[in-house]
């Protein structure tokens, strides 16, 4: 299984982007997609998941500015960032959990990381 990110850049604070990962390869199906973010100096951590049914999750400090969005047919998790502040400048990965055969259990997968920096 391969993920392929995409989407990062630079944009000036209170600006948007918009983060793509792509799952290919031995794919029968995906339960949870999401997105983790590490900055320098700091631990990887949660930015938004969302499960097959569509239910999301945020960190506290994304509310209400990230959206989280998923397409089942095309394996795909998506994450708009609007006012995006100084503090959300990290680089971004994607991380799936992905079915291979029927039955068989999730396995977890990670991105290679985009970088999304956020200066005037």
């Amino acid at each position: 299984v391969q993920l392929q990110a995409s989407g990062g850049g630079l944009v000036q604070p209170g600006g948007s982007l918009r983060l793509s990962c792509a799952a290919s390869g031995s794919v029968y199906s995906i339960d949870s997609m999401g997105w983790y973010r590490q900055a320098p100096g700091k631990q990887r951590e949660l930015v938004a998941t969302v499960t097959k049914g569509g239910s999301t999750n945020y960190a506290d400090s994304v509310k209400g500015r990230f959206i989280i969005s998923r397409d089942n047919a095309k394996n795909m998790v998506y994450l708009q960032m609007n006012s995006l502040k100084p503090e959300d400048a990290a680089v971004y990965y994607c991380n799936v959990y992905v079915r291979i055969l029927p039955g068989y259990n999730p396995v977890n997968y990670w991105g290679e990381g985009t970088q999304v920096t956020v200066s005037s």
